[in-house]
């Protein structure tokens, strides 16, 4: 199957499965959507293999098959920072570092032809043949001449553009003139030195070679050591003479002096190749010419064919002499000499890559032509000499290779070669039929890749993939094997890089063959996905007009498209002549059509193209005025605005991304240069980015972390670019009203008497108690706000109460007091000193501003570290004074820094806001400032105080290490200001993407799958035997843990299939605890602001990995995967569930519900509305109208019935919402009519009857109603007497369990039987137990939680169990 139809099946696959497991609906409100969702339910249950019709019910019914919260989004968004395509470490060892060519050529041959040298005793027949020339066929000084210019001329087919010399028969000054002449034509490239010594004898033990004297009377002794000096390095040297051991001896023996010695040595770019040992002599058997190895390195086919005539059985039938006249050429592969080449050249690369270490095998086979070609030849002489007792030597040293099992096949492709060559000679129009070998080595590389992986041996076919590029026949087939082998990991794509992959698939876009353009463009996105560098071979191949033309296609796959998109990104990442060239190719008109073009309904994988094409645009316009400009001009702002209500949270990332980067960020191309020619242009930009900034805001809430991270750095380039008009802004917020500033700030009052050195000087300011320590506040100005006596001036926006009354900020003053806001409008400390005027909407500042004191305060640490250094550029520095929290008797943040005042405050105070930034949950470790002059402001002194003292960052953040923009000097002029600004991830998360296996599921889904199988089979048997038992008095007490929560338990909940029960108190503390094993397992902070308040525990995905959902008081929603595990919880997400409130509220008793069958949350609070949040979304969709002017105090979500929940109110009132149907509200009723009393609890009784709830109000009345009965109840029990604090019903047995504050528990039967009830403790005999706060049935087992004001959670189960 092809690499394009394995996709498409892939992402179909995986669409249709996303289909069965969201089980969302599509649009609301929509009768049809939630009706069809049903039917279909309803059809699948009735459907399932029947004999046992109620249990297929019950297994659709009960078992709920969304997931959510899994993608790879949630994988550490808090814990680490992306880093995407990188430019070193992994992909800097594949490109070679320095291409290097044999320029110059110097061919010395020393035969001295019909003498014999002295040291030299021939045999008879002896081998004679010298570049396959018979020098006794004619007269000696012309054989020397024709074998000088057959040895050029076969070199010169393997590197045709050196410069060739060469010298017969040479004295030492004519070898000395060559070398010198060859060294000064290379400059700086490589030199081959060729000696050939038959005519001189061997090489003497000191390392020298012999030439003649000017007579030929006597051999003149050349020491290796001259020839080095004088052709210097790089070279190569080929010694084919007996005992040329001896000479590579000579020179390894000259590396380690020079090595030794102080001069730097000159072997380190010295190549060696020997033909024998320093023992050894030459081969003299007829059956050999004469220069056996020269003919190796030269004329590989040739040697190799007869040496294998010689040995096979093909000996007899073809006769050797038809060898020399194999038709074709060595570059044609179509021709049979051809095809040979190709396949000698596929075996040796082979062999050498997988015996060689990949650092040697670069620099030996893919640095120089030349050399690649010698040490290829330099294998096959290896064999063939070793046949004959020979060891051929190289420098570096290789390994031994003659016996690799790739040589047979080898021999059998030449088999198949040769057995034609008689038919072909005859008949030069006989068809050439080519050698199977490529076609079995893809075969066999297929197989590998059907059962290899990363930690096993990689694929030994891998150079054979690369030359079967070279060929059309096989190309396509080899495309796709190599797109499915990279698809395995960046590791892969590395492999196949290091083989030398990259030049040809880079020439492969000249193409325009249609059927290979999806799989290169899978490939160039899996290469671009480990190794950003790329991006400029491309551009200077103009390899981006390619994936233009094919993003461009309308028929290509959306995923493919995708990729195409992406590839395009990393061109113009960063990368200026990327940016220009795809500028000019139009990149912006084609996104931008095709954006608008999308329609995500279309197709599943419709959001990864829509994805990268945002992407791809942000990263074409980044920091780059030009493309910007195109981009205002086409509109872009409104085509991006429309997908920020997108349902992926990575679209609307995205889009928020390519946004952002449309804003100026103070570039300087738009800053203010002294002319204004260009103002009426500067003011479309700023009112295009007020547009911007206006979209911006409409997510600023949204549900997804990585949609508010790129919103918070988008709004972090606004504040640098309009900085002064946002510091303006904020500082307007304080407008002078009375002299009631000290009652506003009883902090500064408090610090007054400790720090700077003015002791209690100030009679305006009373002194405070630590407790009262509270947020901050601080407004810094040009004029001197307080004078020396420390009197405030009227005139001085600090001495005004709008503080804290009046002033707009007071509508969101949760936002100020909660975080703890200083406002400095301090121009020297400022980012900006230069930002041009931008006279603006001061309402969309304001707003923005806001914005930015939402975003300090988002429930994502990561988030809101981003929120508080976007304040510190507009001035507004989050100072978190407050004691955070006092947890088993330690001392939480903040307490050392109020109460021990520093010795060392008064000179603290004269520097500029100096402190450790990488803090963490430390207290501030102090580094020694610059001191500089003292300032006349006793305030701005005072300011310097608290910023060093109450500053540090308590969230821990990736990027709490960065600088502060805040931190200059003052001028800003020896930093880069800008890049200081917070950088966005979603691009560099993105290409996580194409590093992962696209085409093959995961391995572990089939453990996955059995797990999930089990954990179905488990909750199906115990459901039924919930069914189906009567129901016991649930009081016997099993076990019992102290929490240690200083403020009792406020919340708990049951793990379904482990022995866990998971509790939190009133400040957020998260405790796990193991019944059966009476051991902690985890403890941790749900979060370290300053306001708590726990609202609800639930378990999200509770059939696969469960996340453990938190909610606050707040309305802020945490969830967090492996909580179980002692100091490894991970924060997956977090959000805020209730928007549109009136902050000025400081406890808005959030209440919310979880289900999970349509993976919605539900949130309501003092609003008058439920909001209905769609998780695998991640996104608010819709709002629904309480229609009550009281708020809800209880949230009940149907757990088998999607999409229908039950509201109790304030007032007393239930309310049935289905919001599958228009109107949303089913009913409205009062049964808690005696005592009017806040509903306390309320759920769905169990069952499959969507009609029947139970409500339980304060005062203590448990109401049981079935909606289709007059809205009245048609049962009551008086529980308790006005004391009533806690309702749970078990999701499948017929129990209900209330709690009182009067330290009661009751079990009653859901027809009203009381069954049991608890009073005491049975660990402590007569030990009542505590004021019960809360109550959790074991959603599968007859088991109850219970925690209680007195610190203790207790487990409670049926009669027949027993404790543990």
């Amino acid at each position: 199957m092809a690499l394009g139809d394995l996709m498409a099946s892939r992402f179909s696959q995986s669409s249709s499965s996303s289909v069965l497991v969201s089980n969302h609906l599509s649009e609301f409100p929509s009768r049809d959507d939630g009706s069809a969702v049903e039917q279909r339910r309803d059809s699948e249950a009735a459907s399932s293999s029947g004999s046992n019709v109620a249990g297929a019910t019950t297994s659709m019914a009960y078992l709920p098959q969304t997931v959510v919260l899994c993608e790879l989004r949630h994988e550490g968004f808090e814990g680490s920072v992306p880093t995407g395509p990188s430019e070193s470490g992994l992909v800097s060892k594949w490109r070679p570092k320095d291409r290097m060519r044999t320029g110059c050529v110097a061919l010395v041959l020393c035969l001295n032809i019909s003498v014999d040298p002295p040291d030299v005793i021939k045999i008879s027949p002896c081998a004679r043949m010298e570049c396959w020339i018979d020098p006794f066929t004619m007269p000696a000084p012309k054989a020397l001449e024709t074998i000088g210019k057959a040895l050029l001329a076969q070199y010169e087919r393997w590197q045709p553009r050196a410069r060739y010399k060469h010298q017969l028969d040479p004295t030492v000054e004519e070898v000395k003139k060559l070398c010198l002449g060859c060294r000064k034509n290379a400059k700086s490239e490589r030199v081959l030195f060729h000696y050939n010594g038959h005519g001189v004898p061997k090489p003497t033990a000191n390392g020298e070679i012999w030439v003649f004297n000017k007579s030929y009377t006597q051999y003149i002794p050349l020491p290796v050591s001259d020839l080095d000096s004088w052709l210097r390095t790089p070279s190569i040297y080929v010694f084919d003479c007996s005992a040329a051991g001896m000479i590579v001896k000579a020179f390894i023996e000259r590396q380690d002096w020079s090595s030794s010695s102080s001069a730097g040595s000159s072997i380190k770019d010295c190549i060696l190749l020997a033909a024998c040992g320093a023992h050894e002599t030459l081969p003299q058997s007829a059956e050999f010419p004469a220069d056996v190895f020269t003919s190796c390195l030269t004329t590989p086919i040739k040697m190799a064919l007869k040496w294998f005539c010689g040995r096979s059985l093909l000996r007899d039938t073809i006769d050797q002499f038809l060898i020399d006249r194999i038709p074709g050429r060595q570059n044609d592969r179509k021709t049979l000499l051809g095809e040979l080449n190709w396949i000698f050249t596929a075996v040796t690369d082979t062999i050498a890559w997988n015996v060689l270490p990949h650092d040697l095998f670069q620099r030996l086979f893919r640095q120089d032509l030349l050399v690649a070609s010698l040490f290829r030849n330099f294998l096959l002489a290896e064999r063939i000499m070793r046949s004959a007792n020979c060891s051929p030597i190289s420098y570096p040293v290789l390994p031994s290779t003659h016996q690799h099992h790739m040589w047979d096949a080898w021999d059998m492709a030449a088999e198949i070669c040769l057995s034609q060559l008689s038919s072909l000679i005859e008949e030069p129009n006989a068809e050439f039929q080519p050698s199977p070998f490529f076609t079995e080595q893809l075969t066999a590389f297929e197989v590998w890749l059907d059962h290899g992986s990363e930690h096993k041996k990689p694929p030994e076919q891998l150079p054979i993939v690369l030359q079967v590029l070279l060929s059309q026949c096989h190309r396509f087939r080899a495309l796709v094997l190599l797109g499915r082998f990279l698809d395995m990991g960046p590791w892969a794509v590395d492999l196949a890089l290091s083989v030398g992959i990259f030049p040809y698939v880079l020439k492969l876009l000249q193409t325009s063959a249609t059927e290979l353009r999806q799989i290169l463009v899978f490939i160039w996105a899996k290469i671009l996905a480990l190794d950003k560098s790329c991006q400029v071979d491309l551009v200077k191949d103009a390899g981006h007009i390619y994936f233009i033309r094919f993003l461009d296609s309308i028929d290509a796959f959306p995923e493919h498209r995708a990729m195409a998109a992406f590839v395009l990104a990393v061109i113009v990442d960063g990368h200026r002549r990327g940016q220009e060239a795809c500028m000019n190719a139009d990149l912006v008109h084609v996104c931008l059509k095709h954006i608008q073009l999308a329609n995500p309904h279309d197709s599943q994988s419709e959001p990864l193209l829509l994805q990268w094409l945002c992407l791809c645009l942000g990263k074409l316009w980044e920091d780059f005025p030009e493309a910007q400009v195109i981009g205002l001009h086409a509109d872009a702002p409104s085509i991006f605005t429309s997908l920020l209500s997108e349902p992926q949270p990575e679209v609307r990332a995205s889009a928020v991304f390519a946004m952002g980067t449309l804003l100026d960020g103070g570039s300087d191309s738009f800053r203010d240069v002294g002319g204004d020619e260009d103002s009426d242009d500067d003011e479309k930009k700023v009112k295009a980015e007020i547009n911007i900034v206006k979209s911006l805001l409409a997510v600023v809430s949204d549900g997804s972390p990585i949609v508010r991270a790129e919103v918070a750095v988008a709004l972090a380039r606004f504040a640098f670019g309009h900085n002064k008009q946002l510091k303006s802004v904020a500082a307007s917020f304080w407008k002078p009203h009375t002299n009631s500033l000290l009652s506003s700030l009883p902090s500064l009052a408090n610090i007054s008497s400790t720090v700077s050195g003015y002791g209690n000087a100030n009679p305006y300011m009373q002194p405070a108690s630590a407790s009262q320590i509270g947020p901050v506040l601080r407004v810094g100005s040009d004029s001197t706000a307080v004078g020396r006596d420390g009197r405030v001036s009227t005139s001085s926006p600090l001495a005004n109460s709008g503080i804290m009354h009046g002033s707009p900020l007071s509508d969101d003053s949760s936002q100020l007091s909660d975080s703890g806001i200083l406002l400095n409008d301090n121009a020297n400390n400022g980012v900006i000193n230069h930002s041009r005027s931008r006279s603006l909407d001061s309402g969309m500042y304001y707003k923005c501003v806001l914005a930015m004191c939402s975003l300090a305060k988002d429930p994502s640490p990561r988030i809101a570290s981003l929120g508080r250094r976007i304040l510190s550029m507009i001035g507004i520095e989050q100072v978190v004074t407050r004691t955070l929290r006092f947890g088993n008797g330690t001392v939480r943040h903040g307490d050392a820094a109020i109460s021990t005042p520093s010795p060392n405050l008064a000179g603290l105070a004269r520097s500029s806001s100096w402190f450790d930034m990488n803090a963490g949950h430390l207290p501030l470790t102090f580094r020694t400032p610059p001191v500089s002059p003292p300032r006349q402001s006793y305030l701005t002194g005072m300011r310097r105080v608290c910023s060093l003292e109450f500053r540090p960052h308590i969230l821990n953040s990736p990027d709490s290490g960065l600088a502060d923009p805040l931190l200059g000097s003052g001028d800003g002029s020896s930093i880069s200001e800008r890049s200081l600004l917070p950088q966005s991830t979603i691009y560099n998360w993105s290409c996580g993407h194409f590093s992962r296996p696209l085409l093959n599921s995961a391995d572990d889904s089939e453990e996955i799958s059995a797990r999930r199988e089990e954990r179905e089979k488990y909750a199906l048997d115990r459901i039924a035997k919930c069914q189906h038992s009567s129901a016991g008095k649930v009081n016997n007490e099993i076990a019992s843990w102290d929490t240690k929560f200083e403020m009792g338990t406020k919340a708990v909940v049951l793990q379904p299939f482990s022995p866990i029960v998971i509790a939190a108190d009133e400040t957020e503390r998260i405790r796990i605890y193991n019944y059966e094993e009476s051991s902690l397992l985890n403890s941790f902070d749900n979060h370290n602001f300053p306001d708590k308040g726990i609202s609800r525990l639930c378990l999200v995905n509770e059939l696969d990995d469960s996340l453990l959902l938190v909610a606050s008081c707040d309305g802020n929603i945490r969830l967090w995967k492996d909580y179980t595990l002692k100091s490894k919880q991970r924060l997956v997400t977090a959000f805020s569930s209730i928007q549109s409130h009136r902050s000025s509220v400081r406890s808005m008793n959030t209440v919310v519900d979880w289900q999970q069958q349509s993976g919605y949350l539900y949130a309501s609070a003092d609003i008058p509305s439920i909001m209905l949040w769609d998780l695998d979304k991640e996104q608010l969709i819709n709002s629904i109208a309480s229609t009550s002017d009281s708020s809800v105090s209880a949230l009940s979500a149907s757990q088998v019935h999607g999409g229908q929940l039950a509201a109790g109110f304030v007032d007393g009132s239930v309310r049935l919402f289905d919001i599958r149907t228009p109107e949303m509200l089913v009913s409205t009723t009062h049964p808690h009519r005696q005592r009017v009393e806040r509903v306390v609890g309320i759920g769905f009784q169990p069952g499959l009857d969507p009609a029947k709830i139970v409500s339980a109000s304060q005062a203590g009345d448990v109401q049981f109603l079935d909606i289709r009965r007059n809205n009245e109840a048609y049962l009551t029990i008086d529980a308790h007497r006005g004391s009533l604090t806690a309702l749970a019903i078990h999701r499948h047995a017929p129990i209900l369990a209330t709690g009182s504050a009067k330290q009661l528990i009751k079990v009653f039967s859901l027809e009203g039987d009381q069954l049991g009830s608890i009073r005491y403790r049975s660990s402590f005999i007569g030990q009542k137990i505590g004021p019960v706060s809360c109550l959790a049935f074991h959603p599968y087992q007859f088991l109850l939680a219970a925690g209680a004001a007195d610190t203790y959670v207790t487990i409670y189960a049926d009669d027949n169990s027993q404790p543990r």
